[in-house]
């Protein structure tokens, strides 16, 4: 009796503390009534994360309160607000998105669009991807990327080539201001810093229309951060990478009322290498052997001032950028004693200035104007050093001491309509730039030249899922005659596929120092080309992209082909004995096909993609060469967030296959060339700590230890030739901290 009595007593002692917890049960589903596994659900009054099981069921506690505001997200579905009450349970439906939450696009487009519903392709790299590749600048975040090859030269820096074209053609910018100061066609990739950017936003293809010279292959645009909702917020970085780099930067922002002030700076320095060192950095002196470097000594100091206005209706930014660097070429001891040596000094300044207007108007129409002032200063100084007392004279040949210069003055405006519910959208601007070239090596010393331009395009939807965009550009230029470039855009969507199709002509002015150069000296003969005409490209290109989820993973195929040919290609040849000048020389033709795809499990995502470009051997015009050299790449990416420990995992590979061309030698013998293909791999893990205000990301870089690859000449044994083309300083280590603060 007894013990049927004190289980009664148990019974009611559970009943009445199940009585006294809070709960309800939740259940999201999909519209289509799957379940959604791994949904993140936000309690936006305590501010607390609770997580889905792998059939969308959740219970929520409530604690003292009666009702509780939730944000639920999942990879490939839109956010949604719901209220939910105690002890009421519930099923909640969330619509499947075509795009990863919050990404957009502002590329060439009306207003930020959905990339999907963009009728360009555009490859969006996220600040997730930048931090966890622990990439400090453009160039390490773009070893990753499909059709782009990048070059290395120790002194001019990191370039790029983009679907076969070179660099030249290439256009980069920053919140859609250009990047001047190209080097022999290409902006050092190595300059452009990411430490106040939010994305990089990549468009393949002639984007001419929208921006002119140089946008023959393609556009880069780099997206700087915005720190919406926040009153307050300070960023610091440190990176420490075991080959003598050591890096800090920092971000603070700051709100107050309409006004937002942002304040940005750092110093990346690297202490040179050669193969050989020590794997933690240089312990050689100056003075001996070891003080010579095959990648030179580099010191970059960088910061960046923003001001916003907020109107009533958009927003008034003004923008002032500073960067600053050294480079240190050191020579090998001379003969016979070794107490002296030839130092050259390399010394960049870049100072950017822009102002942004955005104003919306009633019935989602837009104005935007931009005013940018930039400036590119670079000096080559040699000097004579006495490596016994460490003095040092300039030197008095005149190829040692050079001075580069560039200015250009910017103004951008546009009027575009965006409203999704009419059959016409559109967009008219003016695009006027002025540049102006100084250098002891250019006619006269300096030379001026303006394009003033306008375009217009229009995006058309005859049916629901029908975009059309045909757009054209007419320009004056004051040194050129400038072609009038027209492009059509065309997206289809049919179900789950996306369909885009594109012609557009393309264009790349002479450069300033294409049409005036004047290098003449004992060793040099070297003459620009005033009568130099545009380089024109037809482009086409075709992509199809298709997404589906499998049960509980959401796959996503994309596979896309191209074709570009480009006339009066502007190339340095010889004249008269032995005197070089730029010509407008034949055709160059670059085709290719790329299928990727990517698999989101959980919290894995995986991803795969290969492509295969082809580049026209103008030889083959007169010789009996092949006409076209194929080259391969592979990449895979592979990415797990372990939630509950707030940690990561991200593996990233690239093959980049084997360049073959050919040559024609000093006496008239065909020569192929080749650059040897070669493997590159980054590892990275990091976790959060300090209630996720700080991270931690340590990795290494180059896991399969490339350093330099052959680059030969084969002819006969006379003429053929050996040599190495740098790629990377074999496999490196890493940490990076980054350290959070801010409120709301």
């Amino acid at each position: 009796m007894r013990a049927k009595v004190t289980l009664l007593i148990v019974l009611l002692l559970l009943s009445l503390v199940g009585f006294s917890q809070k709960t309800c049960t939740l259940t999201v589903l999909s519209q289509n009534k799957t379940s959604i596994p791994f949904i993140h659900i936000l309690i936006k009054e305590t501010q607390e994360t609770v997580i889905s099981d792998v059939n969308g069921g959740v219970v929520i506690q409530f604690g003292t309160q009666d009702s509780l505001t939730l944000e639920l997200s999942a990879f490939g579905f839109d956010k949604k607000e719901e209220i939910i009450i105690v002890g009421v349970d519930k099923v909640i439906y969330l619509n499947e998105t075509s795009i990863t939450l919050g990404a957009v696009v502002l590329t060439a487009q009306y207003a930020e669009s959905n990339p999907e519903k963009a009728v360009q392709k555009i490859t969006i790299i996220d600040k997730k991807k930048i931090e966890r590749m622990g990439a400090v600048n453009l160039k390490d975040v773009l070893t990753n990327e499909m059709n782009i090859r990048l070059s290395q030269d120790n002194i001019l820096g990191a370039g790029i080539s983009l679907q076969g074209v070179s660099g030249e053609n290439v256009k980069i910018l920053i919140d859609g201001v250009p990047v001047i100061g190209r080097l022999n066609g290409n902006v050092d990739l190595s300059q452009v810093n990411l430490n106040d950017i939010e994305r990089i936003e990549i468009v393949e293809g002639p984007m001419s229309v929208n921006y002119g010279t140089n946008a023959l292959a393609g556009v880069i645009n780099l997206i700087t951060k915005t720190n919406k909702g926040k009153k307050t917020n300070f960023k610091i970085n440190s990176y420490y990478e075991n080959i003598g780099n050591y890096n800090l930067d920092f971000n603070v922002f700051r709100s107050i009322k309409k006004h937002s002030l942002s304040l940005s700076g750092g110093r990346n320095y690297f202490d040179g290498w050669v193969d050989g060192d020590n794997i933690f950095g240089e312990h050689g002196k100056i003075a001996n052997q070891s003080r010579y470097k095959s990648w030179k000594p580099k010191e970059q100091y960088f910061g960046k001032f923003s001001y916003a206005y907020k109107l009533k209706t958009g927003t008034l930014k003004y923008n002032l950028g500073y960067f600053k660097e050294k480079i240190i070429n050191r020579g090998l001891p001379r003969s016979p004693y070794g107490e002296t040596a030839f130092d050259d000094y390399y010394r960049t300044t870049r100072v950017d200035n822009s102002i942004i207007l955005i104003k919306k108007l009633k019935k989602s129409k837009k104005i935007k104007t931009t005013l940018a002032y930039n400036d590119y200063l670079r000096k080559k100084n040699t000097f004579f050093k006495d490596l016994t007392t460490l003095e040092e004279q300039k030197t008095s040949n005149a190829g040692d001491q050079d001075t580069t210069k560039f200015s250009q003055w910017v103004l951008r405006s546009s009027f575009s309509t965006s409203k999704d519910s009419v059959k016409i959208n559109y967009e008219i601007g003016i695009d006027f730039n002025v540049e102006t070239a100084f250098g002891v090596r250019i006619k006269d010393k300096t030379q001026q030249m303006g394009d003033y331009a306008t375009y217009v395009s229009m995006e058309y939807k005859p049916l629901k899922n029908t975009t059309i965009r045909p757009g054209v550009r007419y320009a004056y230029n004051t040194i050129y005659k400038a072609p009038l470039v027209p492009s059509i855009n065309i997206r289809q969507k049919l179900g789950k596929f996306n369909i885009r199709g594109s012609y557009a002509r393309g264009f790349r002015a002479p450069s300033l120092k294409e049409l005036h150069f004047n290098f003449v000296d004992i060793n040099h003969n070297i003459i620009g080309n005033e009568n130099l005409i545009a380089e024109q490209s037809n482009n086409f290109s075709l992509s199809v992209s298709y997404k589906k989820r499998v049960k509980k993973t959401l796959f996503k195929i994309n596979s896309s082909t191209f074709y570009n040919r480009i006339k009066n290609l502007i190339t340095l040849a010889q004249g008269e004995g032995v005197q070089f000048s730029y010509i407008n020389i034949g055709d160059y033709q670059t085709h290719g096909i790329q299928l990727s795809g990517t698999a989101s499990y959980k919290h894995i995502k995986w991803g795969l993609g290969s492509s295969y470009i082809a580049r026209y051997n103008y030889l083959s015009f007169n010789y009996d060469v092949k006409k076209f050299s194929y080259t391969p790449e592979l990449k895979s990416n592979f990415n797990y967030d372990w939630v509950k420990r707030k940690m990561f995992v991200s593996f990233f590979y690239k093959f980049t296959g084997e360049l073959l061309g050919f040559r024609i030698n000093s006496t008239n013998e065909i020569l192929q060339t080749y650059m040897e293909s070669y493997h590159t791999a980054d590892l990275s893990l990091g976790k959060k700590i300090w209630k996720e205000k700080a991270q931690i990301i340590i990795g290494s870089k180059n896991l399969f230890n490339v350093k330099n690859v052959n680059s030969v000449s084969q002819g006969s044994v006379h003429s053929g030739s050996n040599g190495s083309s740098p790629v990377a300083m074999g496999r490196t280590y890493f940490v990076k901290m980054i350290l959070n603060l801010h409120s709301k």
